[in-house]
């Protein structure tokens, strides 16, 4: 397989779980371009590999870490804007849902959220996510009980403020 090939049949996948990691369709591109040119750059480590498409995963999800660690030494947050979509249609409950699930999912740890991203949208088990993050699984799964267990108790918090 070439490398345009490789491109061809994952640059779209790549380009989703790095939009669903970030939650910034700019920074989403700027990470699947940072791992496909790492990935170019080392092309026969990447084929040497069993898979390659997980070896090149590894790349965007250690480019993504990497950022997170970098963005968090030098920015700080502010109160973001209320993003909430009107759920009182019901077509747009899904939208609604959706959009709060990426709001809880940003606050969450940058570690938190690559396993579950990996984990829920990515479709890995334990041992691939565990790969990719260059983790043990069984870090991979205390991370995830961790983090499911605080987006619980986020929805609790906030059915309990939505009540009148």
């Amino acid at each position: 397989m070439t490398f345009e090939q490789f491109v061809a049949a994952q640059g779209a996948p790549l380009l989703r779980l790095a939009f669903v990691l970030t939650a910034d369709r700019h920074l989403a591109e700027d990470l699947t371009q940072t791992a496909l040119a790492d990935a170019y750059r080392h092309w026969r480590r990447v084929t040497a590999a069993q898979d390659p498409a997980a070896y090149v995963r590894r790349m965007l999800v250690n480019a993504h870490l990497s950022w997170r660690r970098r963005r968090s030494s030098t920015e700080r947050p502010t109160e973001l804007a209320d993003t909430s979509v009107d759920t009182a249609a019901a077509p747009g409950d899904a939208l609604a849902a959706r959009e709060q699930m990426r709001t809880l999912l940003a606050d969450l740890a940058p570690r938190a959220r690559t396993v579950l991203v990996l984990r829920y949208y990515a479709d890995l088990d334990d041992a691939a996510i565990a790969e990719a993050m260059g983790v043990s699984a069984s870090s991979v799964r205390a991370t995830a009980s961790r983090a499911l267990a605080g987006l619980r108790a986020t929805a609790v918090v906030d059915t309990v403020q939505e009540a009148p």
